[in-house]
């Protein structure tokens, strides 16, 4: 399943916008060429709520995860084993549970789109329900991976009264299904189980967006992963990321906004004259105090992130000077097997004539070289995708294909949706 790996060249001119840029895309959007916008997002998005990351040994999620004893690590999302053992779940699910965490501004700025009626709809890796709490219309969420939002029986469906399940979370214990005695779960996707119909149903809203806004997920988990490849040519794909992910930057109104979610967040707001409005519903919502801790917990990230580069420099300056050093081993030894000279004879000719002109040090960074069956339109649109082609199948399965315009038909593959949860998504999230 390969993807686009090139970026588009400098030479190449814009569809749509014109320029790759910020401003470029402000100002599109106030000449009103954005009126249905989509977004897309992943655990980037979340990661100044404090929402624990899988694998960190910072974090009670991680530890929790060591002490449980578990077969392996994802065992404890598996249906198969949560049948038998769903124990180590509620444990878990005490660390992500709904109202611990609040949104952050990136969560704020998709109900600001909502609220302005230019968000078309919201698709969603995290099962965390911020965006709800920041004010997102549940009508406009897709929950690719599914939410603590709701829950039911495992066995006869029957949905769990919120209340009692927040009650059953918080003390850790298992809750019971009151009309089969089943295990309840939430309605969060678990290995071995199928993706939401809604999303299946609704993947190709996303050839009918005018504007693209993809923040904080790496693109590795299919088939959410396969949903920009489905836009139409010239609508701009906005990246807001740490790295560049998924084949964008390959399309020539591609733009590429790397670093901090929210903060390149906070710069399209600035140039679209919303920072204020932002600001300002953002703290209302959180508060001044958490809202203090969020913007120092990003300055702590961004320390980080430059503690990470100096490290990386180190580590090739270092590995350069071994290079360097093999390298010249090598032809001591062999103009020394030419010449009959020992390497040492050699070394101490040349500290001679070297001692005065010590060369200049290597910069480390210059030197690096389905169903086939039609579903409905969506709302609002006039003029709906076409009819169904086997392009968006592959397209959702990851697989590197051509543009053919809007696309209808949507993978409903089964087989393979255990693979495709919200917890790879997790387990992922350190790349985004």
């Amino acid at each position: 399943m390969g993807q686009d790996n090139s970026v588009v060249s400098d030479d190449t001119a814009p569809v749509t916008l014109r320029e790759r840029s910020l401003d470029a895309v402000a100002d599109h959007i106030q000449a009103g060429g954005a009126k249905n916008v989509l977004v897309m997002t992943g655990a980037g998005i979340s990661t100044a709520a404090g929402i624990p990351d899988f694998r960190s040994k910072d974090t009670g999620l991680y530890a929790n995860l060591a002490r449980l004893n578990l077969p392996y690590a994802e065992a404890v999302f598996d249906i198969g084993y949560f049948r038998d053992h769903p124990e180590p779940f509620y444990i878990l699910a005490q660390e992500l549970y709904p109202g611990k965490f609040y949104p952050t501004i990136s969560h704020v700025f998709i109900a600001l789109l909502a609220a302005k009626g230019l968000l078309f709809h919201l698709f969603t890796q995290n099962i965390d329900t911020l965006e709800r709490r920041a004010g997102v219309p549940g009508d406009k969420i897709v929950e690719a991976h599914g939410s603590f939002a709701t829950q039911r029986c495992i066995d006869c469906k029957t949905p769990y009264p919120d209340d009692k399940m927040h009650e059953h979370v918080l003390a850790g214990n298992v809750p019971r299904c009151e009309e089969c005695n089943g295990l309840v779960k939430p309605d969060i996707v678990f290995f071995g189980e199928a993706l939401p119909d809604e999303f299946r149903e609704k993947a190709h809203y996303a050839a009918a967006a005018d504007l693209v806004l993809i923040m904080g997920t790496s693109l590795s988990v299919h088939p959410f992963a396969g949903l920009p490849g489905m836009i139409r040519e010239g609508v701009p794909r906005v990246l807001f990321n740490m790295e560049r992910v998924g084949g964008l930057g390959a399309r020539s109104d591609d733009v590429l906004e790397l670093g901090d979610c929210d903060a390149g967040i906070r710069k399209l707001a600035d140039k679209l004259g919303w920072r204020d409005e932002l600001e300002s519903k953002w703290r209302e919502l959180v508060g001044e105090e958490e809202a203090e801790r969020q913007l120092k917990g990003a300055k702590v990230r961004e320390v980080a992130l430059e503690d990470e580069v100096d490290k990386l420099a180190d580590e090739v300056e270092d590995a350069l000077k071994i290079r360097d050093g093999a390298d010249q081993a090598d032809s001591d030894a062999g103009n020394a097997a030419q010449t009959g000279q020992t390497p040492e004879v050699k070394d101490a000719a040349r500290e001679d004539t070297t001692r005065d002109s010590e060369p200049e040090p290597v910069n480390p960074i210059e030197s690096i070289p389905g169903n086939s069956a039609p579903v409905p339109p969506p709302p609002g649109i006039k003029e709906p995708p076409a009819s169904p082609t086997d392009e968006s199948d592959r397209q959702l399965a990851g697989e590197d294909t051509t543009q053919t315009g809007n696309l209808h038909k949507v993978v409903s593959n089964t087989s393979e949706a255990a693979d495709d949860t919200w917890v790879s998504g997790l387990l992922a999230r350190k790349n985004s």
